[in-house]
Protein backbone atom coordinates (compact mmCIF):
# COMPACT_ATOMS: atom_id res chain seq x y z
CA UNK A 1 0.00 0.00 0.00
CA UNK A 2 1.21 3.53 -0.76
CA UNK A 3 2.37 5.99 1.87
CA UNK A 4 -0.18 8.66 2.72
CA UNK A 5 1.97 11.79 2.95
CA UNK A 6 -0.83 13.99 4.26
CA UNK A 7 -1.57 11.55 7.09
CA UNK A 8 2.14 11.45 7.92
CA UNK A 9 2.25 15.23 8.15
CA UNK A 10 -0.74 15.33 10.49
CA UNK A 11 0.61 12.54 12.68
CA UNK A 12 3.98 14.27 12.98
CA UNK A 13 2.39 17.62 13.78
CA UNK A 14 3.96 19.17 10.69
CA UNK A 15 2.48 21.83 8.42
CA UNK A 16 0.97 20.76 5.10
CA UNK A 17 0.40 22.47 1.77
CA UNK A 18 -1.94 21.50 -1.03
CA UNK A 19 -3.35 23.02 -4.20
CA UNK A 20 -6.67 22.61 -6.03
CA UNK A 21 -7.38 21.20 -9.47
CA UNK A 22 -10.70 21.14 -11.28
CA UNK A 23 -9.12 19.72 -14.41
CA UNK A 24 -8.81 15.94 -14.75
CA UNK A 25 -5.73 16.21 -17.00
CA UNK A 26 -3.18 14.01 -15.15
CA UNK A 27 -0.23 16.01 -16.46
CA UNK A 28 -1.25 18.92 -14.22
CA UNK A 29 -0.81 16.65 -11.19
CA UNK A 30 2.65 15.74 -12.42
CA UNK A 31 3.53 19.42 -12.88
CA UNK A 32 2.45 20.14 -9.30
CA UNK A 33 4.72 17.35 -8.12
CA UNK A 34 7.62 18.58 -10.24
CA UNK A 35 7.40 21.95 -8.49
CA UNK A 36 8.61 20.26 -5.32
CA UNK A 37 6.47 22.57 -3.15
CA UNK A 38 3.31 20.62 -2.35
CA UNK A 39 2.28 17.65 -0.22
CA UNK A 40 -0.99 16.86 -1.93
CA UNK A 41 -3.42 17.81 -4.67
CA UNK A 42 -7.11 18.32 -3.99
CA UNK A 43 -9.33 17.34 -6.90
CA UNK A 44 -12.35 19.57 -6.31
CA UNK A 45 -14.81 17.27 -8.04
CA UNK A 46 -17.70 19.08 -6.37
CA UNK A 47 -17.32 21.64 -9.16
CA UNK A 48 -15.96 19.58 -12.06
CA UNK A 49 -17.10 16.93 -14.53
CA UNK A 50 -15.30 13.59 -14.30
CA UNK A 51 -15.61 9.88 -14.92
CA UNK A 52 -14.45 6.83 -12.97
CA UNK A 53 -11.61 6.48 -15.49
CA UNK A 54 -10.51 10.02 -14.61
CA UNK A 55 -10.21 9.07 -10.95
CA UNK A 56 -7.96 6.14 -11.82
CA UNK A 57 -5.79 8.34 -14.02
CA UNK A 58 -5.49 10.97 -11.30
CA UNK A 59 -4.51 8.23 -8.86
CA UNK A 60 -1.76 7.09 -11.23
CA UNK A 61 -0.52 10.64 -11.68
CA UNK A 62 -0.34 11.14 -7.91
CA UNK A 63 1.91 8.10 -7.64
CA UNK A 64 4.16 9.37 -10.44
CA UNK A 65 4.30 12.81 -8.84
CA UNK A 66 5.03 11.48 -5.34
CA UNK A 67 2.01 13.26 -3.85
CA UNK A 68 -0.98 12.45 -1.71
CA UNK A 69 -4.42 13.20 -3.05
CA UNK A 70 -7.67 14.54 -1.67
CA UNK A 71 -11.10 14.64 -3.25
CA UNK A 72 -13.76 17.20 -2.35
CA UNK A 73 -17.20 15.61 -2.36
CA UNK A 74 -20.61 17.27 -2.35
CA UNK A 75 -23.70 16.26 -0.43
CA UNK A 76 -25.58 13.06 -1.39
CA UNK A 77 -22.41 11.69 -3.03
CA UNK A 78 -20.32 11.13 0.09
CA UNK A 79 -20.31 7.33 0.24
CA UNK A 80 -19.99 6.41 -3.43
CA UNK A 81 -17.48 9.05 -4.47
CA UNK A 82 -15.31 8.54 -1.38
CA UNK A 83 -15.20 4.80 -2.03
CA UNK A 84 -14.28 5.16 -5.69
CA UNK A 85 -11.74 7.94 -5.10
CA UNK A 86 -9.90 6.03 -2.38
CA UNK A 87 -10.09 2.92 -4.52
CA UNK A 88 -8.39 4.90 -7.30
CA UNK A 89 -5.54 5.92 -5.01
CA UNK A 90 -6.63 9.44 -4.03
CA UNK A 91 -6.45 8.41 -0.33
CA UNK A 92 -8.11 11.35 1.50
CA UNK A 93 -11.51 13.06 1.39
CA UNK A 94 -12.96 16.51 2.08
CA UNK A 95 -16.70 16.36 2.63
CA UNK A 96 -18.84 19.40 1.85
CA UNK A 97 -22.29 20.39 3.09
CA UNK A 98 -22.09 19.00 6.65
CA UNK A 99 -25.13 20.07 8.69
CA UNK A 100 -25.42 17.62 11.58
CA UNK A 101 -23.69 15.06 13.75
CA UNK A 102 -25.28 12.33 11.62
CA UNK A 103 -23.74 13.88 8.49
CA UNK A 104 -20.30 13.93 10.07
CA UNK A 105 -20.63 10.33 11.23
CA UNK A 106 -21.69 9.24 7.72
CA UNK A 107 -18.63 10.91 6.21
CA UNK A 108 -16.21 9.20 8.58
CA UNK A 109 -17.83 5.82 7.92
CA UNK A 110 -17.60 6.42 4.16
CA UNK A 111 -13.80 6.03 4.18
CA UNK A 112 -13.28 3.42 6.92
CA UNK A 113 -13.19 -0.37 6.64
CA UNK A 114 -16.19 -2.40 7.67
CA UNK A 115 -14.57 -4.03 10.71
CA UNK A 116 -15.74 -4.20 14.35
CA UNK A 117 -13.11 -1.64 15.34
CA UNK A 118 -13.27 0.78 12.37
CA UNK A 119 -17.08 0.52 11.99
CA UNK A 120 -16.93 1.85 8.44
CA UNK A 121 -18.81 1.05 5.27
CA UNK A 122 -15.99 -0.03 2.95
CA UNK A 123 -15.78 -3.70 2.20
CA UNK A 124 -13.31 -5.57 0.05
CA UNK A 125 -12.72 -4.12 -3.41
CA UNK A 126 -10.57 -5.03 -6.40
CA UNK A 127 -9.38 -1.50 -7.18
CA UNK A 128 -6.15 0.41 -7.78
CA UNK A 129 -5.44 1.06 -4.12
CA UNK A 130 -4.93 -2.66 -3.52
CA UNK A 131 -3.15 -3.34 -6.81
CA UNK A 132 -6.47 -4.73 -8.07
CA UNK A 133 -5.70 -8.25 -6.80
CA UNK A 134 -2.50 -8.05 -4.70
CA UNK A 135 -3.70 -6.64 -1.36
CA UNK A 136 -7.41 -7.36 -1.57
CA UNK A 137 -9.05 -7.22 1.85
CA UNK A 138 -5.93 -7.79 3.93
CA UNK A 139 -4.71 -6.06 7.10
CA UNK A 140 -2.71 -3.49 5.11
CA UNK A 141 -5.89 -2.49 3.30
CA UNK A 142 -7.72 -1.93 6.58
CA UNK A 143 -4.79 0.07 7.93
CA UNK A 144 -4.70 2.26 4.81
CA UNK A 145 -8.41 3.05 5.17
CA UNK A 146 -7.92 3.90 8.83
CA UNK A 147 -5.15 6.32 7.73
CA UNK A 148 -7.35 8.17 5.24
CA UNK A 149 -7.62 11.81 6.28
CA UNK A 150 -11.23 12.86 6.87
CA UNK A 151 -11.76 16.59 6.42
CA UNK A 152 -15.11 18.36 6.67
CA UNK A 153 -16.35 21.73 5.51
CA UNK A 154 -17.85 23.94 8.19
CA UNK A 155 -19.94 26.09 5.89
CA UNK A 156 -23.59 25.65 6.78
CA UNK A 157 -25.41 27.65 9.45
CA UNK A 158 -26.58 24.45 11.14
CA UNK A 159 -23.03 23.12 11.30
CA UNK A 160 -21.73 26.26 13.01
CA UNK A 161 -24.63 26.25 15.45
CA UNK A 162 -23.91 22.62 16.45
CA UNK A 163 -20.14 22.84 15.94
CA UNK A 164 -18.99 21.42 19.28
CA UNK A 165 -21.08 18.28 18.90
CA UNK A 166 -20.02 17.77 15.29
CA UNK A 167 -16.32 18.16 16.07
CA UNK A 168 -16.74 15.57 18.84
CA UNK A 169 -17.44 12.88 16.22
CA UNK A 170 -14.49 10.44 16.34
CA UNK A 171 -12.42 10.26 13.17
CA UNK A 172 -12.53 13.87 11.99
CA UNK A 173 -8.96 14.93 11.24
CA UNK A 174 -9.30 18.34 9.58
CA UNK A 175 -11.86 21.12 9.24
CA UNK A 176 -12.17 24.03 6.88
CA UNK A 177 -14.49 27.00 7.19
CA UNK A 178 -16.40 27.97 4.03
CA UNK A 179 -17.17 31.71 4.07
CA UNK A 180 -19.07 31.78 0.76
CA UNK A 181 -21.65 29.15 1.71
CA UNK A 182 -21.94 30.41 5.25
CA UNK A 183 -22.51 34.00 4.14
CA UNK A 184 -25.21 32.90 1.73
CA UNK A 185 -26.80 30.67 4.38
CA UNK A 186 -27.22 33.54 6.84
CA UNK A 187 -28.71 35.80 4.20
CA UNK A 188 -25.56 37.73 3.26
CA UNK A 189 -24.58 36.34 -0.16
CA UNK A 190 -21.23 37.66 -1.35
CA UNK A 191 -20.38 39.28 2.02
CA UNK A 192 -17.54 36.88 2.79
CA UNK A 193 -15.76 39.32 5.11
CA UNK A 194 -18.83 40.40 7.10
CA UNK A 195 -18.27 40.43 10.85
CA UNK A 196 -20.69 37.53 11.39
CA UNK A 197 -18.80 35.44 8.84
CA UNK A 198 -15.43 36.37 10.32
CA UNK A 199 -16.67 35.46 13.79
CA UNK A 200 -17.87 32.05 12.61
CA UNK A 201 -14.51 31.40 10.95
CA UNK A 202 -12.58 32.28 14.09
CA UNK A 203 -14.89 30.12 16.19
CA UNK A 204 -14.32 27.19 13.81
CA UNK A 205 -10.54 27.50 13.96
CA UNK A 206 -10.44 27.90 17.73
CA UNK A 207 -12.85 25.01 18.35
CA UNK A 208 -10.84 22.72 16.07
CA UNK A 209 -7.54 23.58 17.73
CA UNK A 210 -9.06 23.02 21.16
CA UNK A 211 -10.01 19.47 20.15
CA UNK A 212 -6.70 18.68 18.48
CA UNK A 213 -8.27 18.79 15.01
CA UNK A 214 -6.27 20.49 12.27
CA UNK A 215 -7.91 23.60 10.79
CA UNK A 216 -7.16 24.13 7.10
CA UNK A 217 -7.50 27.40 5.21
CA UNK A 218 -7.86 27.99 1.47
CA UNK A 219 -5.93 30.94 0.09
CA UNK A 220 -5.53 32.56 -3.31
CA UNK A 221 -2.43 34.47 -2.21
CA UNK A 222 0.23 33.45 0.37
CA UNK A 223 0.34 37.10 1.46
CA UNK A 224 -2.98 36.46 3.24
CA UNK A 225 -1.60 33.64 5.41
CA UNK A 226 -0.08 35.70 8.24
CA UNK A 227 -3.23 36.23 10.31
CA UNK A 228 -4.07 32.53 10.11
CA UNK A 229 -0.56 31.54 11.12
CA UNK A 230 -0.95 33.82 14.13
CA UNK A 231 -4.15 31.95 15.03
CA UNK A 232 -2.32 28.62 14.96
CA UNK A 233 -3.29 27.35 11.51
CA UNK A 234 -0.60 25.20 9.91
CA UNK A 235 -2.47 23.63 7.01
CA UNK A 236 -3.22 25.48 3.79
CA UNK A 237 -4.47 24.75 0.28
CA UNK A 238 -3.56 27.52 -2.16
CA UNK A 239 -4.64 28.32 -5.69
CA UNK A 240 -7.13 26.84 -8.17
CA UNK A 241 -6.09 25.90 -11.70
CA UNK A 242 -9.09 27.74 -13.16
CA UNK A 243 -8.38 30.93 -11.20
CA UNK A 244 -4.69 30.86 -12.13
CA UNK A 245 -5.49 30.54 -15.82
CA UNK A 246 -8.23 33.15 -15.75
CA UNK A 247 -5.98 35.67 -14.00
CA UNK A 248 -3.20 35.12 -16.54
CA UNK A 249 -5.56 35.46 -19.50
CA UNK A 250 -7.13 38.59 -18.05
CA UNK A 251 -3.90 40.36 -17.07
CA UNK A 252 -1.62 39.33 -19.92
CA UNK A 253 -4.39 39.61 -22.47
CA UNK A 254 -5.10 43.17 -21.30
CA UNK A 255 -1.41 44.05 -21.53
CA UNK A 256 -1.18 42.69 -25.05
CA UNK A 257 -4.45 44.36 -26.05
CA UNK A 258 -3.03 47.72 -24.89
CA UNK A 259 -0.01 47.22 -27.13
CA UNK A 260 -2.18 46.29 -30.09
CA UNK A 261 -4.50 49.25 -29.56
CA UNK A 262 -1.50 51.55 -29.95
CA UNK A 263 -0.49 50.11 -33.34
CA UNK A 264 -1.66 52.00 -36.42
CA UNK A 265 -3.72 49.70 -38.64
CA UNK A 266 -2.48 49.05 -42.14
CA UNK A 267 -4.68 50.86 -44.69
CA UNK A 268 -6.64 48.87 -47.21
CA UNK A 269 -5.01 50.85 -50.01
CA UNK A 270 -1.47 49.93 -49.01
CA UNK A 271 -2.40 46.30 -48.51
CA UNK A 272 -4.10 46.26 -51.90
CA UNK A 273 -1.09 47.84 -53.69
CA UNK A 274 1.26 45.29 -52.14
CA UNK A 275 -0.99 42.46 -53.21
CA UNK A 276 -1.28 43.72 -56.79
CA UNK A 277 2.43 44.28 -56.94
CA UNK A 278 3.10 40.65 -56.17
CA UNK A 279 1.33 39.61 -59.36
CA UNK A 280 2.95 42.08 -61.83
Amino acid sequence: MRRNLLREKLTAGEASLGTHLLSVWPTLVELVGQSGQFDYVEFSCEYAPFTMHDLDNLGRALEVAGLSGMIKIEQTQWTHQAMRAIGSGIQNALFADIRSVADAEACVRAVRAETPRSRGLLGVGMRRDVGTIRDVGNADYVQALDAAVVAIMVEKRECVEDLDAILAVPGIDMVQFGPADYAMGIGRPGEWTHKEVAAAERRTIEAALARGIAPRVELADPADAARYLDMGVRHFCIGWDVSILHAWWREQGAAMRTLLDGVRPATAGRAGRRKRGNYT
